[in-house]
């Protein structure tokens, strides 16, 4: 992924950017310490991405001083994940956001237009796996991606999946979620000529052991080009997945 250090340089270099806003943007304080956080304001210059807030375990308040802090040092589109409806209504009294309630996450500002190479599928075996699908497209979304959703193409239809063999095939990132024996990755895997990121997650029945059983499946799957994030990662998943799809060629 180019950084936005290396774009920076390169608007030194070719007269877009003067040294002087060159200087003033790598002279910004590297965190602001707000005293129950310490906001990374330069994670944007030196992996190309902003800091997400994990809203889970943080109060209302907390998160309302985090997004404070980062709209003031100029992050427009802030992502906020895990984020409860509850803590989402007090939230968005001093900060406007669109709110998805299957992914629990928030949005304040927009979502920027496309700029990887191409586009990311996000595949589920069933529509239980939608949450963590969700919460993995918003993120590719949010970081810059083109996303194609294909939800309940398990392979207990198995031609539900064939179906969208265009899709998988013009992939150049594919993110497979599934629950119960995690099956689907490894299928996917066998399929598509991209890298596969393989999300088990903790839907199914007792012996699933809440997703265990989809991440040993998915850790043993004998397609190749197939990784695995942990068990209803789906932000993981959509950052790594949006990282694959803005490396180009020099």
């Amino acid at each position: 992924m180019n950084t936005d250090i290396r774009k920076l340089l390169e608007g030194v270099s070719d007269g877009s950017v003067s040294v002087e806003d060159a200087l003033l943007k790598l002279k910004t304080k590297p965190f602001e310490d707000i005293g129950y956080a310490k906001v990374d304001m330069h994670r944007k210059l030196r992996q190309g991405a902003a800091e997400v807030i994990y809203g889970a375990g943080k109060t209302p308040e907390h998160i309302i001083g985090i997004v404070d802090t980062m709209l003031k040092n100029g992050q427009d589109t802030i992502l906020i994940t895990r984020l409860s409806e509850e803590a989402a209504a007090i939230v968005e009294v001093t900060h406007p956001m669109t709110y998805y309630k299957d992914a629990r996450c928030g949005i304040v500002g927009r979502i920027p237009d496309p700029d990887g190479i191409g586009k990311i599928v996000v595949a589920t075996g069933g529509t239980s796996d939608i949450p963590v699908a969700e919460e993995a497209a918003l993120t590719a979304s949010v970081l810059g991606n083109e996303v194609v959703r294909l939800y309940d193409v398990g392979v207990a239809g198995l031609h539900r999946t064939l179906a969208h063999l265009e899709d998988i095939m013009g992939a150049s990132v594919i993110i497979a979620i599934a629950g119960m024996e995690g099956a689907l990755a490894s299928v996917i895997g066998g399929l598509a000529d991209c890298p596969v990121i393989a999300v088990p997650t903790s839907v199914g029945y007792g012996a699933s052991f809440n997703g265990l059983s989809a991440l040993l499946s998915m850790l043993n799957s004998c397609a190749s080009g197939v990784s695995v994030v942990n068990i209803d990662n789906g932000f993981g998943a959509g950052y790594i997945a949006s990282m694959i799809n803005h490396v180009k060629g020099n």
